[in-house]
């Protein structure tokens, strides 16, 4: 698997996304310069975490019209793979890559603490390591992962099988109202979302902290994994 990982002025997760690439695929991916545009020969990009731009306007908005943008909408829009987390996702929904908006989390506060994900579309490049319904567990780190879209969006989003995947407890509940399960208050409690093709996802946790076993849990590996079996199969 070739994989290119963009760097935008104040990111700050592009190592940690490089370990566990390379951890799980053996290839050391690219990194990409926001203001380069080739992306030939990549099967994956990916825009890590970190606050682009200082989060100056809104979170990800100046980094959606960086120069690599152009390039990554081509890259997208020809089938290629896209996975944005936290502030990659971010700027994936001001790119309109993926529907909605992330919003300040509901308390006003920035959260960093583990969460529990629930997979609700193991059907994706990003998801077949899992079936439908496990659960694992994910670090979040962010201020503005409160998701939220139209009504209408949601209920499209649930009627394509777009959720990819959901906040919840230890055991699989869903209570989108409860802070305990929800931390951020995202609408329905969607902590990823896949676009119309299925082949860019975007989320706000980090799995890409817990895949290196002498570090600890490995919850995050089956992400990586999926992505790896894509590219070989």
């Amino acid at each position: 698997m070739k994989a290119g990982i963009v760097v935008f002025p104040g990111t700050n997760r592009e190592r940690d996304m490089i370990q566990a690439l390379t951890g799980i695929s053996g290839n050391t991916p690219r990194i990409l310069w926001h203001r380069e545009e080739d992306l030939t020969g990549l099967d994956l990009v990916v825009l890590p975490g970190g606050f682009s731009y200082g989060d100056y306007l809104r979170s990800g908005a100046m980094a959606a019209h960086s120069p690599i943008m152009k390039a990554v909408r081509r890259f997208a829009e020809r089938g290629g793979h896209v996975l944005g987390v936290c502030n990659g996702f971010q700027i994936l929904t001001e790119a309109r890559l993926l529907p909605g908006a992330l919003l300040r989390n509901a308390g006003m506060r920035f959260l960093s603490q583990d969460c529990f994900l629930k997979i609700e579309a193991p059907d994706s490049a990003f998801t077949r390591g899992w079936q439908k319904g496990d659960v694992f567990r994910a670090p979040m780190a962010h201020g503005d992962g409160n998701y939220t879209a139209a009504p209408e969006v949601l209920d499209r989003l649930e009627g394509e099988g777009r959720i990819a995947f959901r906040y919840c407890g230890p055991t699989g509940e869903v209570e989108a109202e409860d802070r305990a399960f929800n931390p951020n208050g995202s609408a329905r409690a969607i902590a990823g979302v896949l676009s119309e093709n299925r082949r860019v996802c975007g989320l706000m946790p980090h799995p890409e902290n817990l895949t290196d076993p002498a570090l600890g849990p490995t919850d995050g590996q089956p992400l990586f994994r999926s992505l790896v079996e894509t590219f070989i199969a």
